[in-house]
């Protein structure tokens, strides 16, 4: 009976009978360097121990390839795969929305939010939004967005500067 091998694995290391080398560079499960050798021999002498032939370095010359247990490695590759995404922090951009005519005390509470957006390493997205005859007022929405500018320059500096898209004018602030 022929032995065929099964579709060869779409991710993770080649092992056993998929390394496509004839000569690999072989690695035991202690970590000891058994030097160059014929891949067969190889895979002969990982069965003999219990293990996997896989190779851990296929673009090395000869690739490098260890005695291991297939199913633990990807295992802990997974692993570390997994925690390796958790400690990524992704960098959101958070909008504050603003009019022209903004009292003191809301463009507090504004503020107040910018500065949390930008302590927890987000971007700011500030859109003014003119409504009516305020459009002809810009030089109002400049001042005010220049005013969040100078109230930010500490903890964050203007990626985008302001500027006018249609009825409204929008600035991006990145953490330093």
């Amino acid at each position: 009976m022929i032995r065929r091998p099964v579709a060869p694995p779409m991710n993770g290391p080649r092992f056993n009978e998929f390394i496509q080398s004839p000569k690999v560079r072989v690695i035991d499960q202690d970590g000891e360097n058994l030097g160059v050798m014929y891949t067969r021999e190889a895979m002969e002498q990982a069965q003999s121990v219990g293990l996997d032939l896989v190779e851990v370095s296929p673009n090395a010359d000869p690739p490098v390839a260890k005695f291991l247990d297939v199913g633990k490695y990807k295992y802990e590759a997974q692993k570390k795969a997994n925690i390796a995404r958790k400690s990524q922090k992704t960098q959101e951009i958070k909008e504050i929305k603003m009019r022209p005519n903004i009292d003191d005390h809301d463009y507090d509470v504004k503020m107040r939010s910018i500065h949390k957006f930008i302590g927890e390493g987000d971007k700011v997205k500030i859109t003014l939004r003119f409504r009516g005859r305020e459009l002809s007022h810009g030089q109002l929405g400049m001042a005010l967005l220049q005013r969040v500018q100078a109230d930010c320059a500490e903890d964050a500096k203007v990626e985008s500067y302001p500027r006018m898209e249609g009825r409204q004018m929008l600035m991006v602030l990145s953490p330093k």
